[in-house]
């Protein structure tokens, strides 16, 4: 005799089969068109730490600037994608993609093996030095552990320059972490710090480097290596699955150093070279 279910559990198992088909219908559709083209007009939501001057700031009139901000809207421009601009604190950015509350990011984010185990990468469009501060009339020794004694040092939590002090100068400085660049910088001039290590662009501008009324100096030469912590350059972050998006900024890229727009706009901000290795 052939078993039979009762009438709850019959009902419970297509209700199930129902349910199995609808979520794998949604689960399927979305990686089915994944490798597709991006469409003319299509929003794109990018996310930005805000201040990071110069690459991102707000104006007097409270409207986002700055070189990422120009270089991006190009890109959206020569994509034909309408993209919108979403601050997000640095601690939360990829956590924030990942969760769909947008769909790239572009704020100075370096390539690194951890991080790629997590999002999809761009080629490189930048790569900006990293660079060790402390007060004008301080004698700081890198090399010197001595001279390192009882000084702390300021970082940005969660980027390469605070995987570098902790991987260089736990056990020689007490590290101070901070949300932003700019808290980095105000707690070095309010002497809440002894030494800060920030992007080089970042300490130009906040601390007016390399100026000669600057309170602050330079210490050592500028750091991109080792490319285990530092990656090979800043790159457009998206979703692992979203690889029409990365070709379409990724071609984007590739038109804005090809026609010498990339390089114009660099100089509009920056008196060096910012471009990566690969794209010199």
């Amino acid at each position: 005799m052939t078993p039979r279910f009762s009438a709850p559990r019959e009902l419970a198992c297509l209700a199930f089969s129902a349910v199995a088909l609808f979520g794998a219908q949604l689960f399927t559709a979305p990686l089915a068109s994944a490798d597709t083209k991006t469409e003319a007009g299509q929003h794109v939501r990018i996310a930005v730490d805000v201040p990071y001057p110069p690459f991102e700031y707000r104006n007097a009139a409270g409207e986002l600037e700055g070189f990422e901000i120009d270089l991006g809207n190009i890109l959206c421009q020569r994509a034909k994608l309408d993209c919108e601009w979403v601050v997000q604190g640095w601690d939360g950015i990829i956590p924030g993609l990942l969760a769909r509350k947008y769909d790239a990011i572009m704020s100075s984010m370096r390539i690194t093996p951890a991080r790629e185990r997590q999002v999809r990468f761009t080629r490189p469009y930048a790569m900006s030095p990293k660079v060790w501060v402390a007060r004008r009339g301080e004698t700081i020794d890198l090399d010197d552990p001595a001279s390192l004694k009882g000084l702390s040092v300021g970082v940005q939590r969660g980027t390469t320059q605070d995987n570098y002090i902790t991987e260089r100068y736990a056990d020689k400085l007490h590290i101070q972490r901070y949300a932003t660049a700019a808290d980095v910088a105000l707690d070095l001039e309010a002497q809440r710090l002894d030494l800060a290590f920030l992007n080089y662009p970042v300490a130009l501008d906040a601390l007016e480097l390399g100026k000669p009324e600057s309170q602050y100096v330079q210490v050592g030469p500028r750091i991109d290596q080792p490319e285990s912590i530092f990656g090979r350059g800043n790159a457009i972050a998206v979703r692992p699955r979203d690889k029409a998006l990365a070709a379409a900024f990724d071609q984007a890229l590739d038109s804005v150093y090809a026609d010498g727009t990339f390089v114009e706009l660099m100089h509009q901000y920056f008196d060096y070279d910012l471009r990566p290795p690969s794209r010199k």
